[in-house]
């Protein structure tokens, strides 16, 4: 039999039938597949044979350090990947994992110093699921051509390569590799998915067990979502108390609007607490990113690197800056100049549909009154789609050497679009119109809507296909079981990733933050959403999708940055709104208050809000006593290492 079973129901294969381990140390019963190769089915022997070479020979000859496995078959269309115990841990230390020490504290892991780290001898025990199959998929990717070398079995214009060339970019571009996925373990997911989506009496979040076998990104997303659905208690409830109780004094607008100014400073700076203590906990809080590897795409003339003294394509920043401020920004703005523009024709279709009503009632003209509204929905949808493609094509163009570099731009694109494309209606209503009535009919109106569609598409859908067309892979059969299981994950759609599950909680971040003070029901909406959000999030990344590969992270990334910018821009909106609303207009009537006077003390109040959200976040530690102090002993050991080796 292929396949054998050992402790902790983890299924592996008897060593026999992979490519040799380069060293002794790393010799085992059994080895367990990390990932899947998926060839075409059209590739030839002597082409799966290359490839496995590559895949098993060691670094001084230009190979992966891994082992390779050729499936059923010698000329299959699998190659399953393992890892040995040397390469992941070398990779663990050149990546700044930290791992608990001897003495119980978390250390940068170091290999030479590998045997006074626990369970060193255990590799299943000192790293995690998602950084082995992390670290296997990244010794692939940095697979590099040598000099003269070809893909044997193809064609000249498939297998010709150049110096320096990422080798498994070209055979996924040539159609020889068809995909690669890491592999579930069913057992491992099974003992805490149940926990994370199906008990919704359970407000705890099996975090260690999602960043073991998840990653740290996906993690962190998830953490960030229950943070977050927890600390919308507190606004929920003040919204309620002021939305159904007789108070609609200025006293109770002003409160609410002062309050989300503080409250979206206050948990953002708690957040920031969190996610360093389960960084800390993780490992990750150091992580070492000076010597990011060039991503796969990244293109240039090919150069010595002075630093790695490797071959590695080298493309100048003076040209890459020309590209974006000559070419993306303006491309950019022309996005939101119609974006903006659509907002404006839906305005103007409006006013035309409700003047034709006005002069001809009837069924057809009533009809005609939501058309506007179909309309604008249909074109901010399409240029929403047409954006993020657009995007992606001009952070690619603009060649950023490392993925970190690439996702940073990428984000910020979207980010403002999105910024814009959601929130300019109500920004036009609000300081344009400066009708509130109509802003809080439209933030009502968008809230619920939202959240109907959510529920469809992210909770009854989902539900529905997992219920009655649970995914049964391929029907082809091969003569071991096992095999028909890892053919049958390549047959879920790939995990599309977290970015548009933060683009959600942003908009939804500046819906509470920019104008909840005249729908003070945001807060308690968004709460019933997100605790189902959880839910519909977590099943999907279980059942519907393929396991992704994610590398380790150490906190939100540049989403922080995007939440506190809309914390900045709140306080310019809640003043604005503070002052057209009717509570202040008719006190300003009542004592004689003049526009002038009203608008240098919404100013006066705008920087005092500013500078009490920049003495709150200085207040606020961004890592708590405990951390910090370990973080020091950390980095104090670290010299005294330094020194002890000088």
């Amino acid at each position: 039999m292929l396949f054998q079973r050992v402790s902790r129901g983890v299924v592996t294969i008897a060593s026999g039938s992979w490519t040799k381990v380069t060293c002794k140390c790393c010799f085992t019963d059994a080895v367990r597949p990390l990932l899947v190769i998926e060839l075409n089915k059209e590739v030839r022997l002597e082409t799966k044979q290359w490839i496995i070479s590559k895949i098993e020979a060691p670094a001084n000859k230009q190979g992966a350090q891994l082992l390779a496995h050729p499936g059923e078959d010698d000329d299959g269309d699998m190659i399953l990947v393992a890892a040995p115990p040397c390469t992941l841990l070398r990779n663990a230390e050149a990546m700044g994992l930290s791992k608990p020490y001897r003495d119980g504290t978390m250390l940068a892991f170091s290999y030479p110093d590998r045997a006074s780290f626990k369970n060193a001898d255990n590799i299943e025990e000192l790293l995690t699921l998602a950084e082995q199959q992390y670290i296997a998929k990244n010794e692939l990717d940095d697979l590099k051509a040598g000099t003269n070398e070809s893909i044997p079995g193809c064609s000249k214009e498939k297998g010709s390569l150049y110096p320096g060339e990422p080798i498994f970019q070209k055979l996924e571009k040539s159609g020889i590799v068809k995909t690669m996925y890491p592999l579930h373990d069913k057992e491992k997911l099974s003992t805490f998915s149940k926990q994370w989506y199906s008990q919704f009496s359970s407000w705890e979040l099996p975090l260690d067990y999602i960043h073991s076998y998840f990653g740290g990104p996906v993690a962190f997303y998830f953490s960030f979502l229950g943070f977050y659905t927890v600390s919308l208690l507190l606004p929920a409830v003040l919204g309620a108390v002021l939305y159904f109780l007789p108070w609609h004094s200025l006293n109770g607008h002003v409160l609410l609007a002062i309050f989300n100014v503080v409250w979206s400073t206050v948990v953002l700076e708690l957040w920031k607490r969190r996610s360093s203590e389960l960084a800390y906990g993780w490992g990750t809080l150091l992580l070492n990113s000076t010597f990011e590897e060039p991503r796969p795409n990244y293109r240039g003339t090919m150069g010595h690197n002075p630093v790695t003294k490797r071959w590695e394509p080298y493309f100048p920043s003076a040209e890459r800056k020309k590209r974006i401020w000559f070419v993306s920004t303006p491309v950019v703005c022309a996005f939101l100049w119609l974006t903006v523009m659509g907002m404006v024709a839906y305005f103007y279709l409006e006013w035309c549909v409700k003047d034709y009503y006005s002069q001809e009632p009837s069924w057809f003209a009533m009809l005609l009154l939501y058309l506007p509204s179909v309309l604008h929905i249909l074109y901010v949808d399409f240029m929403n789609n047409v954006y993020k493609t657009v995007a992606h094509m001009l952070t690619e163009w603009e060649n950023h050497r490392v993925e970190s570099d690439f996702q940073k731009h990428y984000t910020l694109k979207v980010l403002v679009f999105s910024f814009i494309n959601c929130f300019a209606v109500l920004f036009y209503i609000a300081f344009y119109k400066q009708d509130l009535e109509l802003l809080r009919k439209r933030l009502a109106s968008l809230l619920i809507v939202s959240q109907i569609i959510n529920q469809v598409t992210e909770a009854l859908v989902p539900y529905l296909l997992e219920r009655f067309f649970p995914s049964q892979g391929t029907k082809q059969k091969e003569a071991d079981p096992h095999i028909d299981k890892l053919r049958a994950q390549s047959c879920q759609p790939e995990y599309p990733g977290l970015f548009a599950e933060y683009i959600e909680l942003f908009v939804q971040f500046g819906y509470l933050s920019l104008f909840s003070c005249v729908y003070p029901l945001t807060a308690a909406l968004l709460f019933l959403n997100n605790v189902t959000e959880i839910r519909t999030d977590a099943l999907k990344i279980c059942k519907l999708f393929r396991k992704p590969f994610v590398a380790p992270a150490a906190n939100i990334g540049i989403w922080q940055t995007a939440f506190e910018a809309l914390g900045f821009v709140s306080v310019i909106s809640n003043c604005w709104l503070i002052l057209i609303s009717p509570q202040v207009k008719g006190y300003c009537q009542e004592n004689g208050v003049s526009f002038r006077n009203a608008l240098l003390c919404t100013i006066a109040l705008e920087h005092v809000l500013i500078i009490l959200k920049v003495v709150v976040a200085f207040v606020i530690p961004d890592l708590p006593k405990w951390v910090r102090i370990n973080v020091a002993q950390l980095e104090f050991r670290s010299r005294q290492a330094l020194k002890t080796v000088a």
